[in-house]
């Protein structure tokens, strides 16, 4: 069973480092980047030209009791675009971090555009 977590685990390591290799975060437009771990969520906008993190979120400052996990994640989603329109960030490019576009991650990204941010 060990071969196969990390065969996942370096599967998703490559598609995170191809992704990487294209999408890159300026200040004017900064990545949205995205880590799951297997109780939490955690979200990031990330000026990749200074080295700097501009707003971050993590399911750890909402109140999760009773939601479910999808629930949860529009709500991140949500409350990320709100931290970024109060920073002036507009904009921002996308960073799925080598996970599917799909469940969670994809309701980050549309909380995150209902909130008002645009990628």
């Amino acid at each position: 069973m060990i071969g196969k977590q990390k065969r996942k685990k370096a599967g998703r390591q490559l598609r995170r480092n191809r992704i990487r290799s294209i999408v890159i975060g300026t200040a004017d437009r900064p990545r949205l980047s995205v880590f799951r771990s297997l109780k939490h969520f955690y979200l990031q906008l990330i000026d990749d030209n200074a080295g700097k993190t501009l707003a971050s979120v993590s399911d750890k400052e909402i109140k999760a009791k009773g939601k479910k996990p999808m629930e949860i994640a529009l709500e991140l989603g949500k409350l990320l675009a709100k931290k970024a329109l109060a920073a002036g960030i507009k904009e921002a490019v996308f960073d799925r971090g080598g996970y599917k576009y799909h469940g969670r991650v994809k309701a980050v990204a549309d909380g995150a555009r209902e909130g008002g941010l645009k990628f």
